[in-house]
């Protein structure tokens, strides 16, 4: 394995700070607070209910816009940032996020917070592609790997650390603001990072190549279309029973989508410029690394979603205490991702399919260690550290590996790419996940969920297999 530099390549301009290591901290801590703002709330729903007086379908829409307009705009964001820049971008989408949150927290009725947590995944959509961008534009060689490393724990340290959070902001119900802090919690933090963001990310380059590239707006249209049409029933469909709209939302998601890769080619052959460049997809071993993400993301999610709802409804443990349950898997995925890279090198072409197969012998031993509806005895938290081993190690090196050979040029594309792919991953999994689980739940008690999670690890274990055996692991570079 070998590198032509291993040095970050950082803006020149005076007006910067060009450390590396707090360039990098400003975008992840962006990443995380986004992440946690998809899982903070579920904490806080039953209170927004109750003092909202909140339908169930209004609620919904609550937990729910944040992700909807966040998986439909990723790639639009991606490309925006490619067009006018990403720091400012970056910085923009930031601003209408930190915006959003007071918003949120300041929110008297249902229907504002929903328009509102709209705005928010908006805002996320416009920075959170540019956190793989300037990552793939600012550093090279170890350095870029050990970057995207970092970056693979946060995605798993946030959904655990959204759960904690939450159900310590809920319980402590500051100054008798109740659910509010949730949303109000970004707003500190979001300008805190818009004046080191001004500070330390480099100025965009005004010649650089995808300033030249106009805005597929037909493409975006259709993409819009599509994966609004696969996203809303995935996210509302359990919720109302999978009533025909649903299936035929997710029918015409598959339509639009194969009329958007059409079209794609098409503008590809006459010379335009498609919204994702159709290089990014011919890159050796990019579909088989979206596809490992996809399941890597679509179990974690289906884990973390399922378990939380047999802890807090099955053995009724509280917000908080479920939280802590994942403290282990969150740790152990944070040290997996950022160590990977200083395994031997004879281990590196089996970390995929190794990290999956670890995946699969861990979701059954969670199922047996929960089977009897107790509270899991010492066979747990081995399971728990084998998820966060084995999804960190199918997840990193995926990633890594995905944007070893792109282009610079093309990191918006390929980020806004993976980013979304992510981000679909997790709501197929919840939905796939979740479903199996609640349709299995017999009725209330520890056993009956113990059932229905058995039921859920039997499959989780299933789909880690097929990652597995997604074609032959490549190594990582």
């Amino acid at each position: 394995m070998t590198s032509t530099t291993t040095r970050p390549v950082l803006s020149k301009d005076g007006g910067t700070d060009n450390r590396p290591g707090l360039l990098l901290g400003v975008v992840l801590a962006a990443q995380f607070m986004a992440l946690l703002d998809v899982f903070i709330v579920n904490v806080a729903a039953p209170t927004i209910r109750v003092e909202l007086a909140a339908s169930g379908a209004a609620l919904q829409l609550v937990v729910a816009g944040y992700t909807v307009s966040y998986a439909v705009l990723l790639i639009t964001g991606a490309r925006l940032g490619d067009l006018i820049g990403h720091r400012r971008t970056y910085l923009g989408g930031l601003a209408l996020f930190t915006t959003a949150s007071l918003a949120c927290g300041l929110a008297s009725g249902t229907g504002q917070l929903i328009a509102f947590r709209l705005v928010q995944g908006a805002g996320s959509a416009l920075m959170i592609p540019q956190v793989l961008s300037l990552i793939q534009r600012n550093f090279t060689g170890e350095n870029r790997a050990r970057a995207l490393g970092a970056y693979s724990a946060v995605l798993a340290t946030g959904a655990a650390a959204g759960q904690v959070v939450g159900g310590i902001l809920v319980s402590a119900d500051l100054f008798g603001t109740g659910w509010r802090p949730v949303f109000l919690v970004n707003v500190p933090i979001g300008l805190a990072l818009l004046a080191l963001g001004a500070r330390t990310l480099p100025r965009d380059d005004r010649t650089g190549p995808g300033r030249t590239r106009a805005l597929d707006l037909p493409g975006l249209l259709l993409l819009a279309a599509a994966v609004s049409l696969l996203t809303v029933p995935l996210v509302l469909g359990e919720e109302q029973g999978w009533p025909l709209w649903a299936w035929l939302s997710l029918g015409g998601s598959l339509l639009l989508l194969a009329v958007f890769v059409a079209y794609e080619s098409g503008l590809a052959r006459r010379g335009g410029a498609p919204l994702i460049a159709p290089r990014v997809l011919r890159v050796p071993g990019m579909g088989r690394a979206v596809l490992r993400i996809a399941v890597a993301m679509g179990v974690n999610a289906g884990f973390l979603f399922t378990l939380t709802l047999h802890l807090q409804g099955g053995l009724g443990h509280s917000a908080l205490r479920a939280g802590l349950t994942f403290g282990p898997a969150a740790v152990v995925f944070g040290v997996v991702g950022l160590t990977w890279r200083r395994w031997p090198a004879r281990t590196q072409r089996a970390l995929i399919p190794g990290g999956f197969l670890l995946t699969a012998a861990s979701a059954l031993g969670l199922g047996l260690s929960l089977g009897g509806g107790g509270a899991g005895g010492p066979g747990l938290y081995p399971a728990l550290c084998g998820l966060g081993a084995g999804i960190a190690l199918a997840f990193s090196p995926a990633l890594t590996g995905a944007l070893a050979t792109v282009r610079p040029e093309d990191a918006a594309d390929a980020g806004g790419l993976l980013a979304t792919v992510t981000q679909l991953g997790q709501l197929v999994g919840v939905a796939a996940f979740g479903t199996l689980f609640l349709g299995r739940l017999t009725g209330p008690g520890a056993q009956a969920s113990a059932d229905a999670l058995w039921a859920t690890t039997l499959a989780l274990a299933a789909a880690a297999l097929v990652g597995a055996v997604a074609g032959p692991s490549r190594r990582a570079r």
